[in-house]
């Protein structure tokens, strides 16, 4: 069976490592990120390596994301949702670390990062984060799977209030939006103007009710 072709990135990052020591740091981060879509645990430690020491500072570059993009290849969000998701794994599920050579395939990282933003950032109810711990670890749901499960659960645990302001928010810049392109159409009644007007300012007053400390604009 005939190799797939090499990407510009892969090729880019070999004529790095022909430069480099086999046995330097720098090299070890390369070869990972060469095999990243098998090995995104270990791209994921390395990266969390480079940034916290600083490494890449050494390596004649003036920041992480400067680092990333031009030798690793990989964008900054990537590189974030790699150690973010690396760290959430080595905090909270080191049996799956400790196991990662006997899994095929791994949990992609970006479900890993959902789990993490589950835990961390909008604090699940355990019976919610359980079951999206079972679709990443145990039942390796898909990417578009886990996502859609993530934002059922997020999209049901939010306030009425703050979905019927959301709503409002989305109405009244869709209603200035109108206003403003019905202004470049001639010979239009100027009813339709008032009645946006209206519309404008009834979600206005709905906002400063939802959101009373917050400007609704």
């Amino acid at each position: 069976m005939n190799e797939a072709p090499k990407t510009s990135a892969e090729i880019h990052i070999e004529r790095l490592m022909q430069e480099l020591d086999p046995g330097s740091e720098r090299y070890r981060v390369l070869d990972v990120a060469k095999r990243f879509k098998s090995s995104w645990v270990e791209l994921g430690e390395q990266l969390l390596l480079v940034s916290r020491d600083k490494l890449f500072n050494q390596w004649g570059y003036s920041s992480f994301e400067e680092y990333c993009s031009r030798e690793v290849r990989i964008k900054k969000p990537t590189a974030e949702k790699l150690t973010q998701a690396y760290r959430y794994l080595e905090k909270e599920e080191p049996a799956l670390l400790a196991r990662q050579g006997e899994l095929k395939p791994l949990p992609d990282f970006r479900s890993i990062d959902l789990l993490r933003q589950a835990r961390e950032e909008q604090n699940f109810p355990p019976e919610e984060y359980d079951a999206l711990r079972a679709a990443v670890i145990e039942q390796d749901r898909s990417l578009p799977t886990v996502r859609k499960q993530f934002r059922d659960f997020s999209s049901a645990r939010k306030e009425p209030a703050q979905t019927l302001a959301e709503n409002c928010r989305m109405a009244l810049s869709a209603t200035r939006r109108l206003a403003t392109i019905l202004r470049e159409v001639p010979d239009l009644p100027s009813t339709h103007d008032d009645n946006l007007t209206h519309l404008a300012t009834d979600l206005e007053n709905r906002l400063a009710v939802l959101l009373p400390t917050t400007e609704s604009s």
